[in-house]
């Protein structure tokens, strides 16, 4: 397959609705310690739009290039990994000489996402085969099979879009009962939302924090915010008008829950949310939710990505509790293909892997 790509300033990046493919998404990367690049694709003679890279150091003088939710152009099914390899290949030139792998994050839709057998009687994805299958299939037409699922999905593989192009009244009625009545009663109980800045995020980090802890997950790093909304309100040459804002939700002046949301051409995204073990009565995450989709509408956004869930309702899911919220707001599920591994050192590929296993999770 003929690939060809032209490195280009990434201020130059086209507008997507995918925010971790923007200009502001690679100033958020530098200030955290990445380099960013991007590049025009070309595929046999015709432009294929253009993908953002960023690549950090890993110890041991060696780096690993990572594409958030890239590349965004989706080629025919049967030559999927015949695309993403050759793209691989051609990258490596431009990548330092000690880079072991680049990881694909896919935005695009798994094709098992397609198939009929794939779903429950209830019409609940089954999710995709084991890795094996996987592999074989994005494999095909691959020499040496070079392209690995990566052991975890990085970003989101599964999401839930909500349509904007309706008025409130018709988004509420297309909620589950039960979400829209928590709305309701978050008004009538006095929480409100306003937007928060760099002063609020000593208020977010303790609401993050209570939220980790409760769900036992690991949480981002300290300096992770602040670069997110510092790079959203620098300065700077862009292509797009993407922004990310943070929504704090409160009662009387007291915080409840926030939340980070981007706006990027004509989406607009959940990326981050936390809330307080407090007084959960009130329904401030609800209230926020609401909130954020009638500031998304008011800035032009046709759609709205809920950024995360369960692949189907899977009690034992570690997402679980995310596919039973979010999926009360309503939208459709999108199923993408997750994050996909090419080694250029096999060597240093394996020792990667095998500290990612045993140490802490890849940090998008």
């Amino acid at each position: 397959m003929d690939i060809r790509i032209k490195p280009k300033p990434a201020s130059a990046l086209e507008s997507t609705p995918l925010v971790q493919q923007t200009t502001l998404w690679a100033r958020v990367k530098r200030m955290l310690g990445w380099s960013a690049m991007a590049f025009d694709l070309d595929a046999s003679g015709e432009p294929a739009g253009d993908v953002l890279v960023v690549v950090r150091d890993v110890g041991g003088g060696s780096s690993v290039a990572y594409v958030p939710y890239g590349p965004e152009g989706l080629p025919d099914d049967g030559v999927r990994g015949e695309y993403l390899a050759a793209l691989s290949v051609e990258l490596r030139a431009h990548l330092p000489a000690e880079c072991i792998m680049t990881r694909w994050d896919l935005p695009w839709e798994s094709p098992y996402a397609l198939e009929e057998d794939r779903y429950d009687d209830e019409g609940h994805w089954l999710g995709a085969p084991e890795t094996r299958v996987r592999e074989a299939r994005m494999n095909f037409g691959v020499r040496g099979g070079a392209l690995r699922k990566a052991p975890s999905d990085i970003l989101p593989p599964d999401t839930l879009i909500v349509d904007l192009r309706r008025e409130p009244d018709e988004l509420l009625a297309a909620m589950r009962p039960k979400t829209r009545y928590n709305i309701g009663l978050a008004a009538r109980r006095g929480v409100t939302v306003r937007e928060g800045g760099a002063d609020d995020l000593p208020l977010w980090r303790a609401l993050y924090e209570d939220t980790a802890r409760r769900n036992r997950m690991s949480p981002q790093p300290d300096d992770y915010f602040s670069a997110v909304l510092r790079a959203s309100r620098g300065s700077g040459p862009s292509a797009g008008d993407e922004s990310i804002t943070m929504l704090v939700a409160e009662k009387a002046g007291r915080p409840l829950a926030a939340m980070f949301m981007s706006v990027s051409a004509d989406r607009a995204a959940y990326l981050y949310g936390a809330s307080s073990s407090d007084d959960r009565n009130l329904m401030a995450p609800y209230a926020l939710q609401w909130a954020a989709m009638n500031r998304a509408r008011s800035a032009g956004c046709l759609s709205y990505d809920l950024f995360g869930v369960a692949p189907r309702p899977d009690p034992d899911h570690s997402m679980y509790g995310l596919y039973v919220f979010k999926s009360g707001f309503g939208g459709s599920m999108l199923h993408r293909q997750g994050a996909w591994d090419y080694a250029y050192d096999e060597v240093g590929y394996a020792s990667y892997v095998a500290y990612e296993a045993a140490g802490p999770r890849f940090i998008a």
